[in-house]
């Protein structure tokens, strides 16, 4: 019986020496890395059109460990080409994510601006598809305005017609409403999704790097 309590306090303390280190995998840190405009863009792009956070992004991209540490090999003793403009920028991202990405640095001394920079190449695809969605978007939502225009016009004649107190013009001005809001949000999302329109895939197409002598 003694034996039996003494495995289960050790199978309890296992379980929660896991669930911290877990939980402060997920601790959320600040980093500051220097990224190309491009990729510091491509970063908000993919973020914004997908509707998650920049942390949810970099905590996909660096736990995948099995893709970071390809990318590192084949890049080892690479170093960033000085000439290229970089921009300091501080990120939000979970503690996990970022020893990921220093671990992976450190073993194939590669830079970790670098991996960075590759991480996110592997999101054109996305921009690219997520660019046709916007163009559709923008077309549907023509024809949303047209379509409230229309209504807009004939909550007037309810009004007119019926007056205020008519329960037709009560529930299609309860209606309207809910509409006016709606368009307001699919508004200011296309609004902050312009960027992807004059975001240019070729320019972020390759990072300058050079090789150090082994």
């Amino acid at each position: 019986m003694a034996d039996n309590e003494h495995l289960n306090l050790e199978e309890e303390s296992s379980r929660s020496a896991s669930t911290f280190t877990s939980l402060r995998g997920r601790q959320s840190v600040r980093a500051t890395f220097k990224l190309t405009d491009s990729c510091i863009e491509a970063i908000s792009i993919v973020a914004a059109q997908l509707g998650i956070k920049q942390k949810s992004l970099f905590d996909h991209l660096f736990s995948d460990t099995q893709t970071l540490n390809s990318l590192a090999r084949k890049f080892r003793n690479a170093r960033l080409e000085s000439s290229t403009n970089r921009v300091q920028k501080t990120y939000v991202l979970s503690r996990g994510a970022l020893v990921s990405l220093e671990d992976t640095a450190k073993s194939f001394n590669a830079p970790r601006d670098m991996l960075i920079e590759l991480s996110v190449q592997r999101l054109l695809p996305i921009i690219s598809q997520e660019r046709r969605r916007h163009a559709k978007r923008k077309a549907v939502f023509e024809k949303i305005a047209t379509h409230l225009s229309a209504g807009r016009k004939l909550l007037e004649e309810a009004y007119s017609d019926l007056g205020e107190d008519d329960v037709i013009t009560q529930r299609l001005n309860a209606a309207m409403g809910v509409y006016e809001s709606g368009y307001r949000h699919m508004a200011n999302f296309l609004e902050k999704s312009e960027n992807i329109e004059s975001f240019e895939p070729a320019e972020f197409n390759k990072v300058e790097i050079v090789f150090e002598e082994e």
